[in-house]
């Protein structure tokens, strides 16, 4: 049975150790859903800071980390004599983000990284937002023909109508494998005992020592 698995960053590793309470080893978690669901393809959506890298929305699909990676390094080295300490530690923190979605792709997983765009709020305050969400349904409708079983990462209640769209269509499994706490009433609903709780169960086999 060919089975896919799409992991929605934003939903399932928000606030990272703070929120979860413990650090999630991504190798770990990369052999354990090709093992435990046989699954062939792990697709993982995520946001990345650019700052103000030429992105070309139209012609690309995701964030190139060779080249985004090359245009930080080239920006610090250019105008670090300018750049406070607080905007270089900034840089460093979002370059370090770049290496850790590169490790990500070593382990296996294809990336579909989207910027982050900066917002103003009704208050007047300045917000960061990547969300993914249409990526990543675009991407399991796009795919649905090519799996027998999927294993969606995402508590988020917007990817119900996608979910029960596969179900119809006859997929075998539709498996949906979210942090209990954050994921939607109907999403639970709907899995049934397909449902895993990523943050009760999992740390055992999961957890970066």
């Amino acid at each position: 049975m060919r089975a896919y698995a799409y992991i929605d960053a934003s939903n399932l590793f928000y606030g990272g150790k703070k929120s979860l309470g413990w650090s999630v080893d991504f190798e770990k978690l990369y052999k354990y859903l090709q093992h435990r669901f046989e699954v062939s393809r792990i697709y993982y959506f995520g946001g990345v800071e650019i700052h103000k890298f030429p992105f070309d929305y139209l012609a690309n699909d995701t964030v190139s980390l060779k080249d985004l990676e090359k245009y930080l390094v080239e920006y610090v080295e250019k105008n670090k004599n300018n750049l406070t300490s607080a905007k270089l530690a900034l840089l460093d923190r979002h370059l370090k983000q770049v290496h850790f979605y590169q490790k990500l792709e070593k382990f296996g997983f294809q990336l579909v990284l989207k910027p982050v765009k900066m917002y103003g709020d009704e208050e007047g305050n300045q917000k960061r937002k990547a969300n993914c969400d249409v990526e990543m349904a675009f991407y399991l409708m796009r795919d649905k023909n090519e799996f027998e079983r999927v294993v969606v990462l995402s508590g988020d209640g917007d990817f119900l109508p996608v979910l029960k769209h596969l179900r119809e269509v006859g997929k075998k499994e539709v498996l949906v494998l979210a942090r209990g706490p954050r994921t939607a009433k109907e999403i639970k609903q709907f899995a049934g005992d397909k449902f895993m709780d990523f943050t009760n169960n999992l740390r055992d086999r999961l957890e970066r020592i």
